[in-house]
């Protein structure tokens, strides 16, 4: 349970953090004044101009928003589950952890745009709530 709950806050941290790099590459081009006031005059039709790998970083943290939801969802469950066999939930802790990394990695191929890593990161991940969602299913099912 411990371990579940230990990659469930680190993804959590992971998904609020993933914001900064394109944050601080809008300080930077946008300049502090800019920045400091919300948004430049005619935003977002006349919006400086983005580098594209702070673009990827963007997209980056908002697929990894869209993630999260159905991550806490099986992790809370399989910490609510009651089950006897210490091999399920270990099991699940081992896909959470998966997921974890699975998500940090699709992070920092994504922002470096390395091509055809991507998806098969993100499939790992989305594989990985999957399988935590069937075992929890297979407890209370």
């Amino acid at each position: 349970m411990d371990t579940i709950l230990f990659y469930l806050v680190l993804s959590g941290i992971l998904t609020v953090l993933l914001w900064t790099p394109y944050i601080a590459a809008r300080l930077f081009s946008w300049g502090v004044g800019t920045f400091l006031n919300n948004y430049p005059e005619g935003f977002p039709a006349k919006s400086p101009e983005q580098s594209l790998w702070a673009a990827r970083a963007q997209r980056a943290h908002l697929n990894m928003v869209e993630t999260m939801p159905a991550f806490v969802a099986v992790t809370v469950a399989a910490l609510s589950v009651n089950t006897p066999d210490a091999s399920v939930l270990a099991s699940m802790a081992f896909w959470a952890k998966v997921f974890f990394f699975a998500r940090l990695a699709h992070a920092a191929v994504y922002i470096a745009g390395l091509p055809y890593l991507r998806t098969p990161v993100y499939l790992v991940s989305w594989a990985a709530v999957l399988i935590i969602g069937f075992r929890v299913l297979a407890i209370v099912g």
